[in-house]
């Protein structure tokens, strides 16, 4: 029973750790932050279901937290441009391309990259 338990933990914490992994690698990465500076080009969509929508594509260069540059090509998944001027804080993954993004103020950017934005 001893030795059933401990393969049983040693199984779950490898799962677990199997399933970290494939995370980190598939949709974590490195934080980049940029700042907008074009109204993006919209593109119209279409869904399954045949559904068109509008949405705004965005090239821009990037900052990581010590100043090293990435150009950034992601979608705002809004109908509508995002705020000029405004602050993102960006997750590229190398597989995926940019995973997430959030608007963020210009007082939580890291030096280098807030240096280089402005």
């Amino acid at each position: 029973m001893k030795k059933f338990l401990i393969a049983l933990v040693l199984l779950v914490a490898l799962a677990f750790g199997g399933f970290k992994w494939y995370e980190v690698t598939n949709y974590g990465g490195t934080t980049y932050y940029t700042k907008i500076t074009t109204a993006g080009t919209k593109i119209n969509q279409r869904d399954k279901a045949g559904n068109v929508y509008a949405d705004y594509r965005y090239e821009l260069t990037g900052y990581d937290d010590k100043g090293k540059s990435q150009t950034l090509t992601f979608n705002a998944n809004k109908s509508r441009p995002l705020r000029r001027g405004a602050y993102l804080k960006l997750v590229y993954n190398t597989k995926k391309g940019v995973t997430s993004w959030e608007a963020v103020d210009a007082v939580d950017l890291p030096k280098p990259a807030q240096t280089n934005l402005e």
